[in-house]
């Protein structure tokens, strides 16, 4: 296909506006805590829609419509049970922890609750998991790019290979996030994730009007794909009777409590949005107003999914709906898009699973959708969404990952007793490492036909094991610095464990587990996260409380501010209701229920 001028006009506007935020935020950058925390300085209002921005990276744009696609509005869990209840849970209790204790970053409070080993198992964890995360979102951009097909002739004409389209793609984007990072720091990225949240909105909600316009509105997906797609509680009593694979019991310990808590309460990437906000109430508040977007946000990114499985297993002459990946053969055959076939990035052949049949490529139902529905114009912003989308995950992993590596790495243990424009220049340098590191994961993601399958493998073994320690470092104040770091370790090696002795359902040895020896067969590839999870935080929880038991804990006067019992309680009680933390926590709680009944 080839864009309009007014397509790359669009684009073109958009990437200006990017990058001038980020060299006017460079102004203020003048010492580590503007680089870094953005001076706290930031609206409550902008920090929430910096929280939800973060997050709404290309693993959830692409990655939720590639879930929608393939698991049905089941995905909707990982929004309903497995973000809602978790950001009220920061917001009410945990925030005043993170803010009220000044520490710059997660790992920071590790240290200052436990102790320097601690800091250090979760700093490293942490970077390689955003090191990870920025790759999938670079790999998702060059996708797209490859899909759409703008480069082939520029590339034709310079006789260059058509595979170095991808590979040009990855380099493009890695330079635009590099000199807004660089230049402005955690400021240029809040300010530009609030942009990007908008520019998402405006991209998406007109795909999915004209998405469920085609196909017959909510009760026409209905009728194509039944219940399995369209409930999200149908056949959630047996791992075998739903679509992702897994029972009420693993989607809510393992989705529900451990993956959700253990990122929404403990990973940094969202959390330093929050500690950039001017008080203790902005911060409090900040996931808060996030919920409340958040919990609306499956329509924009999940439907178009499940609206591209529909036109992909579009019924025959008979009336009979066919298998999707027969169909999507069909239809790649005659260059019409939907949901093809995966196809190898060296060869061009299809992939194929352990039996032997085609793999859809479920990354490409939203960005195929924006080619099917829009004209020109629209077109130009659809795409710009998805470069927002694109740029918003990168940008929110790879400020996070120079926080962690300049002051949990480098001033921990390299060099502890440099002045402040010494860190602000490492931090700097840390954002081209990281970007160049990202580069390098966006090719292991290439093995994945579904991008969220992977981010939350990563998930499992990261954040699983540290919500463990954090709960029980916030809650319980027997908790001691032995405890932490091998109950931590002891989690990170179960998940690895796990894996190593699992494989899902019609998958080779490799990636995707099995490495060890293959034990059991899980349904699906989430399926084999949740528990992944569930492992990692049960055995790091266990084993944090028998170390704890039997080693000393730190006197409880050096606990005050770091767990909750020791902590003077934060009243929000008076102002408008909206001003008040309990309050809106409660309403988002009701909010999200209701939702769960209407679609159960």
């Amino acid at each position: 296909m080839s864009l309009s001028g007014v397509d790359w006009g669009v684009i073109a506007l958009y990437l200006v506006f990017v990058l001038g935020i980020g060299i006017a935020a460079a102004r203020r950058a003048k010492s580590g805590d503007d680089f870094f925390l953005a001076g706290r300085a930031i609206p409550a209002w902008v920090c929430g829609l910096a929280f939800i921005s973060a997050n709404l990276g290309a693993q959830e744009v692409i990655g939720m419509g590639a879930s929608g696609a393939k698991y049905g509005i089941a995905t909707a869990h990982f929004y309903w049970i497995g973000a809602i209840p978790a950001m009220v849970f920061i917001g009410v209790f945990m925030m005043p922890f993170y803010y009220g204790s000044r520490a710059r970053s997660g790992p920071e409070y590790l240290r200052l609750r436990f102790d320097e080993k601690t800091r250090a198992l979760n700093a490293l964890s942490f970077a390689v998991m955003t090191i990870i995360s920025s790759g999938v979102s670079m790999y998702a951009l060059a996708k797209l790019i490859q899909a759409l097909h703008v480069f082939d002739a520029p590339f034709a004409h310079l006789g260059l290979p058509q595979a170095w389209i991808f590979h040009g793609a990855i380099l493009t984007s890695a330079i635009v996030v590099l000199v807004y990072i660089y230049a402005g720091g955690l400021r240029g990225a809040i300010y530009n994730e609030v942009l990007q949240f908008f520019l998402i909105v405006a991209g998406f909600a007109p795909l999915v009007w004209l998405g469920l316009k085609q196909v017959g509105g909510w009760q026409g997906l209905q009728a194509s794909l039944g219940p399995t797609y369209t409930h999200a509680w149908a056949g959630m009593g047996h791992a075998a009777t739903n679509r992702l694979g897994v029972d009420w019991f693993g989607l809510s310990m393992g989705l529900g409590f451990v993956l959700s808590f253990g990122y929404w309460c403990t990973d940094f990437l969202v959390v330093q949005r929050a500690m950039a906000a001017n008080s203790m109430s902005a911060a409090r508040r900040t996931p808060l107003i996030a919920a409340g977007v958040k919990m609306f946000v499956p329509f924009l990114v999940i439907l178009p999914g499940l609206i591209a499985i529909a036109l992909t297993s579009a019924p025959d002459k008979a009336g009979a709906a066919s298998h999707p990946v027969a169909v999507a053969g069909a239809i790649q055959q005659h260059d019409r898009g939907v949901i093809p076939i995966k196809l190898d990035a060296a060869t061009g052949r299809p992939m194929l699973d352990a039996r032997g049949q085609p793999q859809l490529d479920y990354d490409l139902a939203t960005p195929n959708l924006l080619l099917r529905y829009f004209p020109t114009g629209m077109l130009g912003v659809g795409l710009t969404a998805l470069l927002a989308s694109f740029m918003s995950g990168m940008a929110g992993n790879v400020t996070a990952f120079n926080t962690v590596f300049t002051y949990d790495i480098y001033q921990a243990y390299i060099r502890p007793k440099a002045d402040d424009r010494h860190y602000l220049r490492v931090g700097r340098y840390t954002t081209a490492v990281g970007i160049a590191a990202s580069v390098a994961t966006a090719y292991m993601a290439s093995q994945f036909n579904n991008i969220m399958d992977l981010m939350q493998l990563v998930l499992a073994f990261v954040n699983a094991p540290v919500f463990a320690t954090f709960l029980l470092g916030m809650f319980w104040k027997r908790t001691t610095g032995h405890g932490a770091f091998i109950g931590l370790a002891t989690g990170i090696s179960v998940a690895a464990l796990h894996h190593g002795l699992t494989l899902p359902l019609d998958n080779l040895v490799g990636i995707k587990g099995g490495w060890i020896a293959v034990t059991h067969t899980y349904p699906s590839e989430m399926a084999q996260n949740f528990w992944t999870a569930i492992w990692a935080w049960s055995a790091g929880f266990a084993v944090t409380v028998a170390v704890s038991l039997v080693t000393k804990p730190k006197p409880q006067e050096d606990l005050v501010g770091l767990v909750y019992s020791m902590t003077p309680k934060v009243q929000h009680t008076h102002g408008a209701w909206y001003m008040r933390p309990v309050t809106l926590g409660v309403i988002m709680i009701v909010g999200v229920v209701v939702l769960d009944i209407v679609f159960r």
